[in-house]
Order: C-alpha cells, then sequence, then structure tokens
C-alpha cells in the first residue's frame, strides 16, 4: 500500500471510529407512536405562568445575604405560607437549551441533538406548549424559536428582544428581565381592548411563559457573588410579584392560575456553567397557586446536603425533584397530556388535591412512559432475528397488561395510595425497559468497533515493520495462491455479516461498523509473512532494550490516561522528563542545553498543577507576559543574529513584537472599559480581529530558517493568545515555548552522541530546501520516545492551563477583546482557537525536529498514530453507561478528544506527505542535472 492511500484510508478508519461513540452511546432516545395520555378527571388550574429564570443558581435565590436580609422577600413569603418548594437537580450538560428541554419537554434531550442546532428543532419532540391550547412566550432569541418550530398548529406565540440586547458588556443586564416584564404587562393590558385576544386568554389549558435572561447574563460578565448578579435576583423577585398582580387582577382572582418559579441551570462561581459542579446542577423550584400544596412544616427532614439551615428553611418542608419531572407537574396542573417523549415521574408532594386525582395522574404518568417502552420493543423486535432477540422479562406482554389491569382496579375500589405505589412501581420497571432497548445493540456494536480498532493497530505495527525492520520478502507463487484464498475467505465472511444485518433491517451505519473489521483484519492476516519474519528476527533482537522500551511506553500511555482524569499527572511526568538528559548521559555532553531542557520541563510543570482557567481572573498576568514575551525573542534574535544576520527580517520582528506588546495592552484597556461599563472599544475590537486575521499569514513574510521561521510564527500566535487570556494562562505559551525550542536542541545533541555523519546545524536549517533522499535516515528505537514526548507534549497543550472535556473550564470573558454579544458559535470557535494555539506550537517544532534529524514525517506519524490509537482503545474500554448525556469529564469525553486529536494528526500527515514527496522528487531531479 502506497503511503498516501494509508494515510487517507486510516482517516477514512479513525473518522468511522470517531463517529461510532455517537451510534453507539448517544443515539436519540426518542420515539413516536405513542397514544397521548390524560388525566379525566377536572384539573385545578386553567392557565399556568413559569418562570425561568436563566443561570439561577439554588443558594443565590434561597440563602439570606450575611446581614441575614433576604434578597427575594416576595418568593420567599410564598415558600413560607402560599406554596411548595425545593431543588431541582438538573443533568450534564447543565446549559439553556438542555435545561428548557427537560423543564417544558420532560426528557434529556441527547448530545447529537444539540451539536445540530441551537435556535430550532433539530428532532420533532413534544412538549407542554405543544399540548396546551394557547402559549404566549416572552424572552430571550436563543430560547423560545425552538418551542414555537414544531408544535402543531399555530398556538405558540413568541415575543424576544433583539440579539444585540444580549450583551456582555452592558451597563445593566437586568434590562433583559425588565423588557420582559414591561412586555407581559403592555400585553394584558392590550388585551383588554383585543376581543378575539381576550376570548383566547380566558380558554383553559393556557400557558405565559417567561424567560428570565438577566441574572445568567450578570454572572457571566461580573460572577454569581457580584453585586450585579445579586441585584438582579432582587429585580426578577420584585418583577414575578408584579406579574402575579397584574394576571391575578386580569382574571379578577379567580383562584385558577398556577405558577412555578425554576431556572434551567445554576452557575460556577466563576461564571460558567456546562458541567456537573453542585452549583450548576442544584437549581431552585417554588410552585404556588391553583392546585399546588401550600407550605408545610416539617419537624425534621434529612438530606445528603446541610443546605437547610444555611439558608434557614429547615422548619418548611422541602420536595427535590429531577428537571424532567416539572413536565408532568405542569401538564398535571393545567390537565393537558403529558408530553409524550416525557420521562418525568411527576412529584406529588406539589399537588394539592384529592387522592383519587393523584392516583389518575400517577396512572396516566404510568401508562405515558410505559407507551414509550411498548414503541421501543416493538421498534427492537422488528430488527432483530426472532431467535435471537431477548425481551426485558419483568414487563413482558403478559405482564404490562397484568400491571394495567391491577393499577386500575385498586384505582376502582378506592384504594388510591395503593394504586400510587404501584404505579410508581410500574413507571421504576418501564424506565429500566427503556435503558434497556435503548442500549441493547450497544455490546454488539462495541465489540465491532474494538475489533476493527485493535486490527488497525496490528495493522499500523506490522507496517511500520515492514517498512522500516527489512521484513519485507518477494512474494512467491505459493504466497499468490494463499491470497486468493484467504481474499475469498473473507469476502465470505464480509457476505455473511451483510446478509446478517439486512435480515435484521439495521441501519447503514451498522454495515460501517461491522464489515470494516472484516476489511482490516484481512489486511493484517495478509501481512502474515511479516510477522513470521519479526518471530524469526526475536533471538537477534537486543530483547532486554526491546522490552525496557516497550515497559516504559507502556507506563507513559498509563500515565497519559491517567492525567486525563488527574491533572496533576502531567507534573509527575514533567518531572521525570526533566530527570531524561541525566538518565541518557546527554547531561554530560551537553550541560548548557541540558540545563535549558530540565528547567523548562520544571517551569511547565507548575502549570498543572493550578486552578483551571478563568476561576481567578487576573490581568497583571497578561500584562507579565506581554512583557516576558519581547524581551526573551528580542535576546534570541541578538544572539541568532550574531551568527547568521538576516537583515530583512528586522522590520517583521520588530512589528511582531510591538504587536505583541500592543496586545497586551488591549486586553488591559478592554477589561477596565468593561469594569467601569463603558462597553468594548471600536478600536480595541478592530485590532483583535486585524491581529486575529493576520496572524495566519504574517509568519509566510519571514524567513524560511527554521528558528526565524518558529519564532514568527510564536510571535503570531501568542498575540491572539494574550488577546483570549484573563489570567495566569497567558505565560503558558512563552514557557511552551521555552521548551519546545531546548526541545529542538536537545534533540540534535542527540544525534550528535549517536555518531550521526549527516547531522545538519540548527541554523543552517531551512524549510524551503529541498530533501535529499539519500539522507533520510529510517526508523530508530530512539524515535518511539520522539514519538512518546510528541503525544505527551500535545497533552500537555490540551490539558495544561485547564480541562478541555469540560464546557466550564474555559471562562467565557476570554472572547470579549472580540465581542460581548451573546454569539454561541463565534464565541465557542475563538475559544477552540484558543485550545489550538499550544498545539500548533507543539505541531511546528515536532515537524522541525523531523527536519533536523533527517527522518521521514510520515515514519515519525506512523509511530505517534500507535501510541494515540493505543490511548483511545484504553478510553473506549474505560467507557461506562451514562444514560443518553455526555458526562463531561469522563472517558467517552476523552476518547472523543483523543480522536479528535487523532484525525487532526492524521489529515497533517496526508499533507505533509505531499508537500514533503514533492520536495524530495525537486530534490532528486537537481541531483541528477548536476550529475
Amino acid at each position: 500500500m502506497k503511503m498516501t492511500t494509508f494515510f487517507i484510508v486510516g482517516l477514512v478508519v479513525h473518522v468511522v471510529f470517531f463517529l461510532s461513540i455517537f451510534d453507539i452511546y448517544f443515539t436519540s432516545p426518542l420515539v413516536h407512536g405513542m397514544t397521548p395520555q390524560r388525566v379525566s378527571l377536572p384539573p385545578p388550574a386553567k392557565r399556568l405562568v413559569l418562570f425561568v429564570a436563566d443561570g439561577l443558581r439554588a443558594d443565590s435565590l434561597f440563602k439570606p445575604d450575611d446581614n441575614g436580609t433576604v434578597r427575594t422577600p416576595y418568593l420567599r413569603s410564598i415558600i413560607e405560607e402560599a406554596g411548595t418548594w425545593g431543588v431541582s437537580h438538573t443533568h450534564v450538560p447543565t446549559e439553556s437549551r438542555p435545561g428548557h428541554v427537560a423543564l417544558i419537554a420532560g426528557f434529556y434531550e441527547d448530545v447529537s441533538a444539540v451539536a445540530k442546532g441551537w435556535k430550532e428543532n433539530p428532532v420533532e419532540f413534544d412538549s407542554v406548549f405543544n399540548e396546551s391550547r394557547h402559549t404566549w412566550c416572552w424572552g430571550s432569541p436563543d430560547i423560545l424559536p425552538m418551542f414555537a418550530k414544531g408544535a402543531s398548529g399555530d398556538h405558540v406565540y413568541t415575543y424576544t428582544y433583539p440579539q444585540e440586547r444580549e450583551d456582555f458588556a452592558s451597563t445593566d443586564a437586568s434590562r433583559l428581565d425588565t423588557w420582559v416584564f414591561d412586555e407581559v404587562k403592555v400585553f394584558f393590558s392590550a388585551a383588554k381592548n383585543n376581543e378575539t385576544l381576550l376570548n383566547q386568554l380566558y380558554d383553559e389549558q393556557n400557558v405565559f411563559f417567561l424567560h428570565l435572561l438577566g441574572i445568567d447574563t450578570n454572572g457571566h460578565a461580573h460572577r454569581p457573588m457580584s453585586k450585579e448578579y445579586l441585584d438582579n435576583i432582587g429585580l426578577v423577585d420584585a418583577g414575578v410579584a408584579e406579574i402575579v398582580t397584574v394576571i391575578d387582577d386580569f382574571f379578577g382572582n379567580d383562584g385558577k392560575t398556577a405558577y412555578v418559579f425554576t431556572s434551567d441551570h445554576g452557575m460556577t462561581n466563576w461564571g460558567s456553567h456546562g458541567a456537573g459542579h453542585p452549583s450548576e446542577t442544584l437549581t431552585p423550584l417554588v410552585a404556588w397557586g391553583a392546585g399546588v400544596q401550600i407550605a408545610q412544616r416539617a419537624v425534621s427532614q434529612n438530606f445528603d446536603d446541610f443546605y437547610l439551615k444555611e439558608w434557614g428553611l429547615e422548619t418548611y418542608r422541602r420536595v427535590d425533584v429531577n428537571q424532567a419531572d416539572i413536565a408532568p407537574l405542569m401538564s398535571s396542573l393545567l390537565g393537558v397530556s403529558f408530553p409524550l417523549n416525557s420521562v418525568g415521574v411527576l412529584p406529588l408532594n406539589y399537588l394539592n388535591n384529592s387522592q383519587h386525582f393523584k392516583a389518575e395522574s400517577m396512572f396516566a404518568n404510568a401508562i405515558q412512559i410505559l407507551e414509550q417502552f411498548k414503541v421501543k420493543m416493538a421498534q427492537k423486535k422488528e430488527t432483530t432475528i426472532s431467535i435471537l432477540f431477548t425481551p426485558y422479562q419483568p414487563l413482558s406482554e403478559s405482564n404490562q397488561m397484568d400491571f394495567v389491569r391491577h393499577a386500575r382496579e385498586l384505582i376502582q375500589r378506592g384504594q388510591f395510595d395503593k394504586a400510587i405505589n404501584y404505579c410508581e412501581e410500574l413507571i421504576a420497571q418501564a424506565m429500566q425497559g427503556l435503558s434497556y432497548y435503548h442500549t441493547y445493540d450497544r455490546f454488539f456494536l462495541g465489540s465491532s468497533v474494538v475489533l476493527g480498532f485493535i486490527g488497525w493497530t496490528s495493522y499500523v505495527v506490522l507496517f511500520i515493520l515492514k517498512t522500516h525492520a527489512s521484513l519485507r520478502k518477494p512474494p512467491t507463487n505459493t504466497d499468490l495462491v494463499a491470497e486468493r484464498s484467504l481474499l475469498g475467505t473473507f469476502l465470505c465472511l464480509g457476505l455473511f455479516v451483510a446478509l446478517f444485518l439486512a435480515v435484521q433491517s439495521s441501519p447503514w451505519t451498522y454495515y460501517i461498523y461491522c464489515l470494516l473489521p472484516v476489511l482490516v483484519w484481512y489486511t493484517v492476516v495478509k501481512e502474515y509473512e511479516t510477522l513470521a519474519g519479526l518471530i524469526r528476527s526475536i533471538p537477534s533482537l537486543p530483547l532486554s532494550k526491546s522490552f525496557g522500551y516497550f515497559l516504559l511506553v507502556m507506563f507513559g500511555i498509563e500515565l497519559l490516561v491517567v492525567s486525563f482524569f488527574y491533572r496533576g499527572m502531567l507534573t509527575l511526568g514533567l518531572i521525570l522528563l526533566a530527570l531524561w538528559p541525566v538518565f541518557s548521559g546527554l547531561y554530560i555532553k551537553a550541560k548548557f542545553r541540558s540545563v535549558s531542557w530540565m528547567l523548562s520541563c520544571l517551569c511547565l510543570a507548575l502549570f498543572p498543577l493550578l486552578p483551571v482557567v478563568g476561576r481567578d481572573p487576573n490581568v497583571n498576568y497578561v500584562i507579565c507576559a506581554g512583557v516576558l514575551t519581547p524581551l526573551t525573542s528580542s535576546s534570541f534574535l541578538w544572539s541568532s543574529w550574531k551568527r547568521s544576520p538576516l537583515i530583512r527580517d528586522r522590520q517583521l520582528f520588530f512589528c511582531q513584537i510591538m504587536q505583541v506588546m500592543l496586545c497586551a495592552y488591549i486586553l488591559t484597556s478592554t477589561h477596565t472599559s468593561l469594569q467601569l461599563k463603558q462597553g468594548l472599544p471600536l478600536f480595541n475590537q478592530l485590532v483583535s480581529w486585524i491581529t486575529l486575521a493576520s496572524s495566519f499569514f504574517v509568519p509566510l513574510f519571514g524567513s524560511t530558517r527554521l528558528f526565524h521561521r518558529l519564532l514568527s510564527i510564536l510571535l503570531s500566535l501568542v498575540c491572539v493568545y494574550l488577546l483570549l487570556s484573563t489570567g495566569y494562562e497567558a505565560l503558558f505559551p512563552p514557557v511552551l515555548s521555552w521548551l519546545m525550542f531546548a526541545w529542538i536542541n536537545i534533540e540534535q545533541e542527540t544525534m550528535n552522541t549517536q555518531g550521526r555523519s549527516n547531522r545538519t546545524e540548527l541554523s543552517s536549517v531551512d524549510f524551503a530546501e529541498n530533501i535529499d533522499i539519500s539522507k533520510i535516515r529510517q526508523l530508530k528505537l530512539d524515535d518511539i520516545r520522539r514519538s512518546y514526548f510528541f503525544v505527551f507534549f500535545i497533552i500537555i497543550a490540551f490539558f495544561g492551563c485547564g480541562n478541555i472535556a469540560s464546557i466550564n473550564s474555559f471562562d467565557p470573558a476570554s472572547v470579549y477583546c472580540f465581542l460581548t454579544v451573546f454569539n454561541p458559535f463565534i464565541m465557542g470557535g475563538l475559544l477552540m482557537w484558543k485550545v489550538l494555539i499550544p498545539f500548533v506550537i507543539v505541531m511546528c517544532t515536532f515537524e522541525s525536529i523531523q527536519v533536523s534529524t533527517r527522518l521521514s514525517s510520515r515514519s515519525l506519524f506512523l509511530v505517534v498514530l500507535v501510541i494515540s490509537d493505543l490511548m483511545a482503545l484504553h478510553f473506549f474500554f474505560l467507557v461506562k453507561d451514562y444514560g443518553s448525556w455526555l458526562d463531561i469529564g469522563t472517558s467517552i469525553s476523552h476518547y472523543v478528544i483523543v480522536m479528535s486529536m487523532t484525525i487532526f494528526l492524521m489529515v497533517l500527515s496526508i499533507m505533509t506527505h505531499i508537500l514533503t514527496s514533492k520536495r524530495i522528487i525537486v530534490g532528486q531531479k537537481r541531483k541528477m542535472h548536476l550529475r
């Protein structure tokens, strides 16, 4: 197989492995075709008002101030006198879209659906709004449209403010909530003179939804402990009290309005959300009005936390729920059908109604979830060969009928408490059954992917051995006959697998996941001669050295895997790397470069021990980086120009150094302006975007000498990184670059100690020179170490300043030099580029080492590929069942990160191979011409 073909095939294989994790673990839980279920008894409420305070933490609402003053007097009075309260437990990821879907539709949206769209429904699902007669919504243009589009009919009406109002640099983000309250008051005032609207408002089963984004915006901009955030909570409390008065007056205080106040997610102390910290997953829930239980006193309450005393609410009954339970609660109060895809369980302690009504509501809730189970079971039964189908035994068809009949009999006999308990048991069984059928094919697909993964890794190892270990052997006639028979065997196996999948009407992706291992293992088995040659050469190998390298690599891979869970392990790894010159003997022969390597490793080792970025912003670090980078760059240029003066690059480097200092000033200026609530200065914004755009092509105007080109790239990237920094992470690229320059130098020393006659002086290395193929060497055992160093530094680049597997690991304030108006895709893109900048620095260094050590880039990439594939396979085995949501920080997210890194490396390998091949061809032609 040609090298280009190999890399392209490898890229396809890795893309399949990458996508497989979503098909195996993140398929949509939604099913369709269920019969709607509702309670036949009269509902307690004619209308329901839902307040969602975006980004409101439970403790921020419930906890009094330090002086004992309650910041939400109206809601506090509801808790103590008129309603029921508790904590709503959200699911990861704690973001606005999935939080609102759980609240209003009653299910936890799968992660792939979130990636398909932010404002509109990427998948069809039912909701309380859809089941209502009319729904009026006021709030953010990022949330409301996704419930309006896809609703059956035109009964969901939305009123949103312009996108530009969602400005983190706003002088007062609470204006967003004031806008909502004012618009609602205007709406009811205008309805008095609009007969059509008036008739609609007096219909039953109406919903009014007020989405309040100001708290979330202030939390991001000023942190949850800030005066702005806490004052915004007080404003919301006063606004809720005013809206309740307006609505009650409008309907003549008929007592038929139910109110629910809650939040979609919380927020960390450093102003971010997305992960599973209690400050993000614990949100408040307060309900009152028609059909809601009034405040109940409690003598003692047992909870895992100690918040009750801290909040001063230990004597008031607390009723906690899962976030999805709020949807069936609203459905029961209104008397509408439960959302068809809801997995929420009705919290009966919130209802103030007869036991008969509660029993009927629980029965409808149980049947609604059982309907989903039936559809799921039917779908799986249709796509599985009957003799292979294994049903969920606790809910066989006969057991289902027995459950339903017995529950209905208990209700008819008036044994409501027993009926409620029986329905709760049915719900628990149905939920387990849903999970069973949702994960029915998981083991089968996972096994196929693991087989393919092991096969591919085995093939790469054999490919390396065949290419670099002189194990090639000319094919004989016997080999050709054996290869044809082998091809026939695997073709028959592939046809059998395809037929098996066709009989089961499996999705087309199943064919890829199941046939790919057949193809991969065919290529592995076809290389049996290489494997036989390796076995024959074992006696001549330096077994002790090879085994030692094997143990070191395995230990190194385990260290990398553990570092994904514990960043501090990277510090241990860097300390061990710092000692490498001592153990290898390089320290004796190159003391200055060894000391530079050791000091840079130890300095970089400090970063994984620090808190993740964003928790303690401090622009003084950015100023330090803005001064340190020009000083070190200037000193390096001064020393290098003495050896090889490059007059034409002086102006470029001078401009880049000045640009670094300008970017540090822009960051501090923007920070000061935002603190003074003067907004983002236009000049700062223009400079930031121009710097970002120019960073991609400015280094191309400089010299192609190794160190000069690397320095130009570094300065361009540091400029952008400074603009995206908020604290100590601004120092990370300079320190990482120091280590990378030390790595290049010390690798050159290893070539000297090994007596390479074809080594090149670093000062004379030019990226633009054509490659003399006669000077390209074969892989050695020492190249395994180089490849491991590269993978280790890539992980350091990713995790040195934070955990990129966690959404809340980076401060959204990082992008304020570029924009302050909420735009998730642009902000996410900028943060992603911030993550990739250290990655690019390491990549450029690795390419430089390949050039300076005269090793083909594709050869080293093959070893890197094996190491990264072993890591990904390790994470795949560690993957556990986390339901339908991506638990940030788990093995699944780490697997995705490693696979993304590997795919990126594969693309880069293809590009590098094509460019290198052209340079080799040109070099060969020039050499022939000289002869």
